[in-house]
């Protein structure tokens, strides 16, 4: 019966101590909690007009259409390394450099949010063929080349470059 007991109290104990650093992270980044709903929020809608578009282009080329897991999991990996980014940003905030006022957290999910409404405004435009998102569309395109210096519509991105995960041959010659 003492070896049941004390079992009990280890585990109580370990128990006690895991509830102790979960309770302590969750109170660190408890401040960003916001910004990660931001971001998850255009991400999930972004993701769900790619996948409207994605149908509506289908549909124009007269294609079946299909749903592809491995997109849904390229999306819970962006998010995966979204939620991330914003936390190591916090960190920096707040651990590393707190005396400058960086507020890198919310550059960062801003970033990240103005790139998602980028694409929901090119899935918008080819889903509706609306006026009022090619417009949009335009506006925040010249905004980003006047204020930031980023022409987005020549600017290179993952997703859009072709073959960039093709293995290249060796010349041998």
């Amino acid at each position: 019966m003492t070896v049941i007991m004390s079992n009990n109290r280890i585990m109580d104990t370990l128990l006690k101590w895991i509830m102790a650093v979960v309770g302590s992270l969750l109170s660190l980044f408890a401040p960003v909690t916001p910004l990660v709903l931001c971001a998850l929020t255009f991400v999930m809608i972004d993701f769900v007009m790619g996948i409207l578009a994605g149908r509506k282009r289908a549909a124009r080329q007269h294609k079946d259409w299909y749903f592809s897991s491995d997109k849904a999991w390229k999306t819970v990996i962006k998010l995966t390394c979204i939620v991330v980014g914003i936390g190591m940003c916090h960190l920096i905030d707040t651990q590393i450099i707190d005396f400058m006022n960086l507020h890198l957290a919310k550059l960062f999910t801003g970033m990240v949010c103005g790139i998602e409404m980028w694409s929901y405004l090119e899935n918008a435009v080819e889903i509706s063929d609306a006026p009022v998102f090619r417009s949009l569309q335009k506006y925040v395109g010249k905004k980003m080349k006047d204020e930031v210096g980023i022409d987005i519509e020549t600017a290179p991105t993952g997703s859009r470059r072709r073959g960039n995960n093709v293995k290249r041959k060796k010349n041998t010659i």
